[in-house]
């Protein structure tokens, strides 16, 4: 196995070598759009690759931004399909987040997808900060995707499973574009909000719904259905489909 690869599996490894066994990635999907479920999901590799190294087919796995949707789609069927490997997922929907807020949904998320985990990590690779939610012992890694195996894998399963179901929304509420855009702020999404009104997997707490608030109250809305939108959030949303 070169440097390269062997680099990518270090923190997993360090924490084989303290006898640690069961050590997770986790890492979520979905906290930018305007739309649809946040995805975490939880990935779980044998301890046995402290030996023998990452698994050959994985060793192009990186994080699922960089990735074309192709290359995502075969390492998620490598990692769903791999007998050694464990993965979980979480999901929580949009009206949830709406009441808790997306970055309580994303670690909401998270800790679904781990506790699903069969045997319980140990503990956990964590892309990003701490979580002081989660309920695992776990160590943050900045741009954790990109430096952690594990992570990447959690990544593009969080990723793929998501766009999957936006397509599958796509075709429930059609007219929005669910399965091109994904849910983001991109301009043709903005116009089917504003052609459309929102439906029933937006994110009305999300800040992007404000201009369309005034408009579709303009239209001669309900004060009890604009008052959906009254309770913005900091965490604006991206206008990057990648994410």
């Amino acid at each position: 196995m070169s440097a390269k690869y062997w680099h990518r599996l270090g923190f997993e490894r360090q924490l084989w070598q303290q006898g640690i066994r069961y050590v997770a990635g986790v890492d979520e999907a979905g906290c930018g759009p305007l739309a649809g479920p946040v995805v975490a999901a939880a990935v779980l590799f044998p301890c046995a690759w402290l030996q023998t190294g990452l698994f050959g087919k994985l060793r192009g796995l990186n994080d699922s931004k960089q990735l074309a949707a192709e290359q995502r789609d075969h390492y998620f069927a490598i990692l769903t399909s791999h007998s050694e490997i464990g993965h979980a997922i979480g999901v929580v929907d949009s009206e949830m987040i709406d009441q808790i807020n997306i970055l309580q949904a994303a670690h909401r998320a998270m800790d679904v997808a781990l506790e699903q985990l069969n045997p319980l990590p140990q503990h956990v690779l964590v892309d990003g900060r701490p979580v002081k939610s989660l309920r695992f012992p776990h160590t943050p890694l900045v741009k954790g995707d990109c430096r952690s195996y594990s992570i990447a894998a959690a990544s593009v399963i969080a990723k793929v499973t998501r766009d999957r179901m936006m397509k599958d929304f796509d075709r429930a509420y059609p007219g929005y574009g669910f399965a091109e855009h994904k849910g983001y702020a991109t301009p043709d999404h903005l116009e089917a909000i504003a052609r459309l009104g929102p439906c029933p997997i937006h994110r009305r707490s999300f800040s992007r719904f404000h201009p369309v608030e005034l408009e579709l109250f303009d239209k001669g809305i309900s004060p009890a259905t604009s008052a959906n939108f009254s309770n913005p959030i900091k965490h604006a949303a991206s206008s990057n489909p990648a994410g």
